[in-house]
């Protein structure tokens, strides 16, 4: 059972995951064990609910493929526990960051005082511009 949110939580049976040999440089043990982890994780057959779902299959992200299945490989740890681990922790994140709505924005307009900088300083800018030229005699 993975706990996205204290709401959302999402089955073992919904995640797959697949031992599988790292890329790479790393010598005999990177030829001989499966140490990296190949996660598998359906959007559209998953219990998380609707609007969660559009919103990660809407997302631009490589990792999201056109069948709406999200693919994450872990082979940053040369062991299988701590790849997995990571795995889990980067689906976690993808979900969560879905979970968050963005707050409305607000048009607002520059105060008095902000224009008058800006244009006291465009005039200052403009001075020094002036003073680098050539002198007239």
């Amino acid at each position: 059972m993975l706990v996205i949110t204290p709401h959302i939580t999402l089955a073992d049976d919904e995640i797959k995951l697949t031992a599988i040999r790292a890329q790479g440089a790393g010598g005999q043990n990177v030829n001989k064990l499966s140490s990296a982890i190949h996660l598998r994780f359906d959007i559209n057959a998953s219990s998380l609910p609707e609007l969660f779902k559009q919103r990660l299959l809407s997302r631009q992200d490589h990792r999201i493929n056109n069948m709406g299945i999200i693919i994450i490989k872990a082979q940053q740890y040369r062991t299988q526990e701590k790849n997995r681990a990571d795995a889990l922790e980067r689906l976690k994140q993808i979900i969560k960051s879905v979970t968050i709505s963005q707050k409305a924005r607000r048009a607002t307009s520059p105060s008095k005082n902000a224009k008058k900088k800006r244009t006291d300083n465009k005039t200052q800018r403009g001075q020094l511009k002036r003073l680098r030229g050539k002198l007239t005699e």
